[in-house]
């Protein structure tokens, strides 16, 4: 990788982690505190919220008629996505061992708590369950995936691709044969205490 290039990922870490403080302290101003696992709002907040909850009969009332004919398609995905968190999680824990890879946190992507929302009523609230876990689930694979990538082949595309993960703009250009696997075994050690990839 070459000096600019490694300048401008250490400029973008450095803007995504700027941009984590500021939506952080965004969000301070809804008078909300984490306290371990629960989200805590003050009470007049609480009280707000419980008056703003919509009826589940006037929800359905007034929710388009298409979420209630596609509900059973999308919530038949939790079958295969949980057949998918079973398989990932099991591949994890046997394989990232023998390759000394770090495991990743399946609660750092899998985060359900938008159900405690006072102003969500019954329905509400399962859909937020639902998209929570489904997403998370889906980041926390594609880290899985990356790290196994990393380790196996840490060489970007030679075409463009779109939703490509954080690692990937680290990973040795297409071609870039010199030193490959010695490279490759950086990419590798890299991976055993998760310190950032080479580059």
């Amino acid at each position: 990788m070459s000096p600019r290039i490694g300048h401008l990922l250490a400029q973008i870490t450095a803007l995504e982690d700027e941009l984590r403080t500021a939506l952080r302290e965004q969000e301070t101003h809804l008078f909300y505190e984490i306290k371990g696992r629960r989200v805590r709002f003050e009470g007049t907040i609480r009280e707000r919220h419980r008056k703003l909850k919509m009826g589940i009969l006037r929800w359905i009332t007034a929710d388009r008629p298409q979420n209630f004919l596609t509900g059973p398609i999308i919530y038949g995905l939790i079958l295969p996505l949980a057949f998918l968190d079973l398989c990932v999680t099991v591949y994890q824990a046997t394989c990232f061992p023998i390759y000394r890879i770090a495991k990743a946190r399946r609660g750092d992507y899998i985060v359900i708590d938008r159900q405690h929302l006072g102003y969500l009523n019954a329905f509400e609230r399962f859909h937020c369950v639902f998209c929570g876990y489904a997403n998370g689930l889906l980041a926390y694979t594609s880290e899985v995936a990356a790290r196994t990538e990393q380790y196996f082949c840490p060489i970007k595309h030679a075409h463009r691709i779109l939703g490509a993960h954080t690692r990937y703009q680290r990973f040795l250009s297409y071609g870039e044969a010199e030193d490959y696997h010695a490279k490759l075994e950086e990419f590798r050690v890299a991976l055993e205490g998760e310190a950032a990839p080479p580059g």
